[in-house]
């Protein structure tokens, strides 16, 4: 094994995993002058975010766009230089719809059209305006999404909101994910103003002071070949300092801060660093041999769900497709009884996604609903997926472009009891000084999160940094 003693006078940091957290956090902090060596195991950066073109289609297999909630996604939007290739949704493409009865009911967008929607019965919506009269939970009972929704809401809501919503999101099931790590901010409405509609009419205000947007009133944004132009861009600005096809294999924590050990083609080699941030998949953190004189051990951390997902992209003629595919996507909840858990209008959101004449429709098979179904071979999962897309959008022929990929272990299931995870990371951060982890097992899975989490993170990094300095 080779051994390579730190060639900085300056701290240096180690990032394991290339993902928009890593990157994210990389790039903001060799923008604060901080020396960054980011190791992948992989052949590419991005993770999960992966853009296509073929065909003249342009395929995500990933997340399909960024939620601007925040000034700090603007910001390193901005940064990157990629302001004049950002591109926000089309506003013709705002409904969004539900699966009832075989048919997609667009979602009401106002109070008034709310009361006149066929997509909740007389008794759901009478059975809303009840909402803002029942007590609280106590705050240190920690319910499953479906305990809280049938407390406050009903079974029509949570079959027909909640359980496609969380598909739309986790690819979970709200009788698993708890609401208090998966959904805080709804727990928080709860708690702070006793209901979930007074705490919407309120909390907006208050958003609106610390500059946030909600995730239902953010744009949307992507560039004009997609998502993987940012994680190609903040990658391409590490240079030599982005080490691809390098596993971590060893972290030991010794006087000078963190020895590195990476795996690569030539053997294993070990580099100094006094601080080292973990944005890998948590499963992956499980395998580190982690070294520490507090004895700690990420292996817990396997424990994390992370259900199979399927994405199916297909382009269909134009005349094929009788819907107008004027929104975001359709969710389809379970009660439907259908194969597919959802699907984007991908031309529809943003330009230049499929070619004249043609849609592109992107849909996901599997998650903790029928996990099963997300393994089948590519040629089953375009025939469900079809099947499904002919009752419920009355789409004729067959596809012109198709292309599935498989995400063996998707999203991080933040299910009921996953505080232990919680406060094992919490743990290892204060009992090993320099040791940082950030993610979307840790704070949110949305595209969006994952890059606060970054830009945080890079943040609680230098602060450390310059208070183990000074000290």
């Amino acid at each position: 094994m080779n051994s390579e003693p730190s060639p900085y006078k300056k701290p240096s940091v180690a990032i394991a995993g290339a993902g928009i957290t890593g990157l994210t956090a990389a790039f903001r902090l060799r923008q604060a002058g901080v020396n960054v060596t980011l190791y992948e195991a992989g052949s590419r950066a991005g993770g999960v975010i992966q853009s296509v073109r073929e065909h003249g289609f342009l395929a995500e297999f990933g997340p399909n766009s960024i939620l601007e909630t925040s000034g700090k996604i603007s910001s390193l939007i901005r940064d990157a230089g990629l302001e004049p290739r950002r591109m926000y949704s089309d506003p013709a493409a705002e409904n969004r719809y539900l699966v009832r009865g075989a048919r997609p009911v667009s979602l009401p967008a106002s109070p008034l059209k709310f009361f006149g929607t066929a997509l909740f019965s007389l008794g759901a919506k009478l059975r809303l305006l009840r909402e803002p009269f029942i007590r609280r939970a106590p705050a240190d009972i920690e319910e499953s999404v479906a305990q809280f929704v049938l407390r406050r809401l009903g079974q029509e809501w949570l079959d027909y909101a909640i359980n496609p919503m969380i598909a739309g999101i986790y690819a979970g099931d709200p009788a698993r994910l708890s609401v208090t790590y998966g959904f805080p901010k709804l727990q928080a409405l709860e708690q702070r103003y006793g209901s979930l509609i007074l705490g919407q009419i309120r909390g907006a205000k208050e958003r609106k002071a610390r500059g946030e947007v909600s995730k239902q009133e953010a744009k949307k944004v992507s560039f004009d070949e997609g998502l993987q132009v940012l994680t190609d861009t903040l990658a391409a600005s590490l240079g030599s300092a982005l080490k691809l096809n390098s596993p971590v294999a060893r972290l030991e924590q010794n006087t000078a801060g963190w020895r590195v050990t990476v795996r690569a083609n030539s053997g294993e080699t070990a580099s100094d660093h006094a601080a080292v941030l973990l944005a890998a998949p948590a499963y992956k953190l499980a395998e580190l041999d982690l070294r520490s004189p507090a004895g700690l051990s990420l292996v817990p951390l396997r424990d994390i769900h992370y259900p199979p997902v399927a994405s199916v992209v297909l382009g269909f003629r134009r005349e094929d497709v009788p819907h107008p595919l004027d929104g975001f996507g359709m969710l389809v909840p379970a009660v439907e009884r259908f194969s597919i858990l959802g699907t984007l209008f991908s031309s529809s959101l943003f330009p230049n996604r499929a070619p004249a004449g043609h849609v592109l429709l992107t849909t996901y098979v599997g998650g903790v609903r029928a996990p099963e179904l997300a393994l089948r071979p590519e040629s089953e999962l375009v025939a469900l997926t079809v099947k499904d897309l002919r009752t419920i959008l009355g789409v004729r022929g067959e596809p012109t472009y198709q292309h599935c990929v498989l995400y063996g272990k998707a999203i991080p299931q933040y299910e009921v009891g996953y505080g232990r995870f919680k406060a094992l990371m919490d743990e290892a951060e204060a009992k090993a000084p320099g040791l940082f982890l950030a993610g979307h097992f840790r704070n949110g899975i949305s595209l969006g999160d994952s890059i606060l989490a970054g830009h945080d993170v890079a943040e609680r990094i230098r602060g450390w940094l310059g208070r183990s300095q000074s000290g």
